[in-house]
């Protein structure tokens, strides 16, 4: 019996160390939900305690790393909305609005703003870490 638990915790300590070593490959290939919507959503809002990431040097795969980021948000956000919601963000989109005023003028139900929000504010997270990721390893050059 010791020696399963043993060979369980052993399996179980190298996959999260192989996950936690390798953050890049969970977002390295988005996968498309919604195969027939075919919006390429604007970038949100650039936030205000970091430098916006377009002004910074980034590499490829960081970009690529940004891009999934984006990619996953925007399949988050279309799970959210119900199918005229998707049709009038679409709409807004090409309209020349960014993400916030397209999302704004779909008149969101509470819930859905709540969702929406914490979506927003989780990709913030993420892409801070990118470029936080980024200013590290300028910095040890």
């Amino acid at each position: 019996m010791a020696i399963h638990l043993t060979k369980r915790l052993s399996v179980f300590a190298t996959i999260l160390a192989l996950v936690l070593s390798m953050p890049g490959i969970a977002l390295a290939t988005p996968v498309q939900l919604h195969t027939t919507s075919g919006v390429i959503f604007a970038q949100i809002t650039k936030t205000a305690s970091y430098s916006t990431l377009s002004d910074i040097n980034l590499t490829p795969l960081q970009r690529q790393e940004l891009q999934a980021v984006r990619q996953r948000r925007n399949r988050e956000i279309e799970a959210i909305l119900n199918t005229s919601q998707r049709a009038q963000l679409n709409r807004n989109l090409r309209a020349g609005n960014n993400m916030n005023q397209a999302l704004e003028k779909l008149h969101l139900q509470p819930d859905q703003q709540d969702f929406v929000k914490a979506i927003i504010q989780f990709t913030n997270l993420k892409m801070k870490a990118i470029s936080s990721r980024h200013s590290l390893t300028v910095d040890y050059k």
